[in-house]
């Protein structure tokens, strides 16, 4: 138990920290937990990994539950996650029983948080004990399979797939090194760019640049509106709550959990998925589904239980695997790598005091969040009045000012900054899919030297597919996950057919 000796006030506080500020990220609409983590990055190098840890979980679950704000009382989501919570929060709001509404949420988050930290304790060493045994072959076929089910549950395989490729493209900028199998020159850039570009793009730059840069300008493209007003935002009374709003309602509180905790599991879904899918089996599932949609707390209780428990099922394959779960875990991945620490089978054995940090972060980050959101609802309601035109600025210099000093002052970071930041702008304008770019990102230089040096060691292709039984099992996977694609492709344009005749039937009627 030597992970006790660090726990001290500083870690506790600044979790605590984490949390506050994360929920202040969240509930302000167009602000995201993923780009609160990016923003606070660079703060994690000063702190050691511990503390900063400590900060980054407290951001993440502070970041996830503030969602529940904007889309309770504005009809928002503050957070993708948060998009259920729209369907019976804003009801219930309307009804002036908006503090009614965020309570049920803030304490389904709080459950859905501690089971999904409790699977993460026990599912995650055990994983991470079984794929230290995989050899270069099988952690190819990981990497593959986590970016084929990215694509697939992007909302078109082929321009997830696309996006995927882009970001692995990006990922092989700069030296191909020897000790992976290359030649020791630069690749994939022009002459002039070798003494920039000769280690590639730094991946923090990078990480800020796209959920912090990118989601500054998408948010100004809408425009700087004025400020809200307390006219405007109306919460109601508390006097209506009670824990019997819970009673018969346990099943779906658990469940819902469950579920976003598997969700999370799955590479780059998010808790949008997560949330939609809860939302969706309560209605189906529930006595009293007529209620929902317009002001049933079992809806809010789906949505919000779902998308908090993301926050443990996402960082399993992040710890057992290297694979990050989520745009936010893919941040988390430039915390360890500031500290030189490397995520992956290995993570958990050789760091256990670390482990056991992470834990405690995560599980007090959850009771702060509880108590914060719970008794001072009232004045975290009115961080929805901050202006933009203040907000904007202040996380526009921290960015900047965060890459220029996060490798020791090199200009060349702040312009990734921007290049990636106005990328993240523009893939998103024409449709494309972040989550798998940066993901494809991450993991491209890692599938690249996995690949190789399976050719080096066997000399044929075929060993992809005939190394082990585990190699066999993961193409199974990877082929489910296609096929799961191209079926629910199928189907949803059944569905659309179906509903032209109509439509054209009710325009005929209406002429």
């Amino acid at each position: 138990m030597e992970f006790l000796s660090l726990l001290d006030i500083t870690f506790f506080l600044l979790a605590a920290l984490g949390a506050l500020v994360g929920i202040i990220f969240g509930a302000i609409p167009g602000m995201t937990a993923t780009m609160a983590v990016a923003v606070c990055l660079p703060l994690t190098y000063a702190l050691g990994l511990n503390h900063g840890l400590a900060l980054l979980l407290g951001l993440y679950v502070g970041g996830i539950s503030g969602g529940m704000v904007p889309a309770v009382l504005l009809n928002i989501p503050g957070t993708p996650s948060s998009i259920t919570t729209t369907f019976d929060g804003y009801p219930m709001a309307q009804k002036g029983q908006g503090e009614r509404a965020l309570k049920v949420c803030v304490i389904a988050s709080l459950v859905g948080g501690l089971i999904s930290a409790i699977v993460l304790f026990l599912f995650a060493p055990i994983l991470a004990d079984f794929s230290i045994k995989f050899s270069y072959v099988e952690k190819f076929l990981i990497i593959f399979l986590a970016l084929t089910v990215i694509a697939s549950l992007s909302s078109n395989m082929l321009v997830g797939i696309f996006s995927g490729v882009i970001g692995v493209w990006l990922s092989l900028v700069g030296t191909y090194s020897i000790s992976d199998g290359g030649n020791g020159k630069t690749r994939l850039m022009f002459d002039f760019m070798e003494p920039y570009l000769f280690e590639g793009f730094s991946l923090l730059p990078v990480l800020i640049g796209i959920f912090g840069i990118s989601t500054i300008l998408l948010e100004a493209e809408k425009g700087v509106k004025s400020g809200l007003t307390n006219e405007k935002i109306k919460i109601g009374k508390g006097a209506g709550f009670s824990l019997s709003v819970f009673k018969g309602r346990l099943t779906n509180l658990v469940r819902s959990s469950f579920i976003g905790t598997f969700v999370g599991m799955l590479p780059g879904v998010g808790g949008s998925a997560a949330s939609v899918l809860a939302y969706t089996q309560e209605r189906n599932l529930s006595r009293d589904s007529s209620e929902m949609g317009k002001g049933a707390p079992q809806g809010l209780i789906a949505s919000e239980s779902a998308n908090n428990a993301l926050t443990g099922g996402a960082l399993i394959p992040l710890l057992s695997l290297g694979i990050p779960g989520d745009s936010t875990t893919a941040v988390l991945i430039g915390a360890f790598t500031l500290q030189g620490v490397q995520v992956g089978p290995l993570f958990i054995p050789e760091n256990a005091d670390t482990w056991y940090v992470m834990m405690t972060a995560l599980v007090f980050a959850n009771f702060v969040m509880f108590f914060l959101m719970f008794y001072a609802i009232k004045y975290i309601a009115k961080v929805i009045m901050v202006p933009k035109h203040i907000l904007f600025p202040i996380i526009v210099m921290m960015c900047v000012v965060g890459a220029y000093a996060i490798n020791y002052g090199i200009m060349f970071d702040v312009w990734t900054l921007l290049i990636f930041g106005v990328l993240g702008y523009l893939v998103q304008k024409v449709g494309l899919e972040v989550a798998p770019l940066i993901i494809g990102f991450i993991l491209g230089s890692s599938a690249e030297v996995y690949f190789v040096k399976t050719l080096e060691s066997f000399g044929t292709l075929s060993i992809f597919f005939t190394k082990s039984p585990i190699a066999v099992v993961l193409w199974i996977l990877i082929l489910a996950s296609v096929a799961f694609s191209i079926v629910m492709r199928l189907k949803s344009r059944r569905e659309l057919k179906a509903d032209l005749p109509a439509s054209r039937l009710n325009k005929e009627e209406l002429s």
